[in-house]
């Protein structure tokens, strides 16, 4: 099964849908077989997964060659491996401010000599501990996906920084929360937004490394696309019951326009 590391490494156009209020394994093996979709980002920012959960959830995304990353906030090295031992390939800082931060949040994910994550092989990344240590830390830091989000306005101004640490694999624009940063909260073709965006796609095209950002509808995903974007999450869960509800009810419009 290709990663998503090894997808945009390639060149590929990658499309992956959120995780976060719904994380069932049933729900992902609708994903997985409607298909459309090289991966998953599971939110662990705004939800909290216990680590069977994500165990789960995971083996649930593999079963339809689904690679999978977790988004956590950078306040805690241990949810960090925890993500990377329960099954996912990657994850993603949430929330960075400075380049000091990305640079401890990749430390958090290599182990020595790039960093300092704490070794333990019990977990799936190790295979349950059939993985001889040593080449398992060589693969997991060759293999381990590292994004930073960048969404704030000293991330922004410090994007071309931060897309040249080593270890870091992608830059992922946050447009809400880069939206508010920038006082514009929610109008997404606001100037502010788009310069902000263009310095964002400078900076990885300067480093040599692809960038991703959630979208909205198809006009903003054509804008992203058209800057560079290589990996766009244009759903997730809620917005796809949201979306089910609203086609059922577009269907039977006469049945629900009915009154007892």
């Amino acid at each position: 099964m290709p990663t998503l590391k090894q997808r945009l490494k390639d060149g590929e156009f990658v499309r992956i849908c959120g995780i976060g209020r719904m994380p069932h394994h049933n729900l992902i093996h609708i994903i997985g077989l409607n298909g459309g979709f090289h991966g998953l980002w599971f939110d662990l920012e705004h939800v909290g997964f216990t680590s069977q959960e994500l165990e789960i959830a995971t083996m649930a995304a593999r079963e339809h060659g689904l690679d999978t990353f977790c988004r956590v906030a950078p306040t805690d090295y241990a949810t960090v491996t925890r993500c990377l031992e329960a099954g996912s390939s990657g994850v993603m800082a949430a929330q960075i401010f400075t380049v000091e931060q990305a640079e401890e949040f990749v430390r958090w994910s290599k182990f020595s000599p790039r960093g300092w994550r704490g070794l333990n092989t019990g977990g799936w990344d190790a295979k349950f501990s059939m993985v001889p240590a040593g080449e398992f830390t060589k693969r997991a830091n060759e293999e381990t996906f590292v994004a930073i989000q960048i969404e704030t306005l000293s991330a922004v101004e410090h994007c071309a920084e931060i897309a040249a640490i080593d270890g870091v694999d992608a830059l992922f624009v946050g447009p809400s929360d880069l939206s508010q940063s920038l006082g514009v909260t929610g109008q997404f073709f606001h100037e502010k937004c788009l310069e902000a965006i263009d310095r964002v796609s400078v900076a990885c095209r300067n480093a040599g490394k692809p960038w991703a950002a959630v979208t909205f509808n198809p006009q903003h995903a054509e804008m992203l696309i058209g800057k560079g974007c290589r990996m766009v999450s244009p759903t997730n869960d809620v917005r796809l019951a949201v979306a089910g509800v609203n086609a059922t009810k577009k269907d039977f419009a006469d049945l629900f326009s009915k009154t007892m």
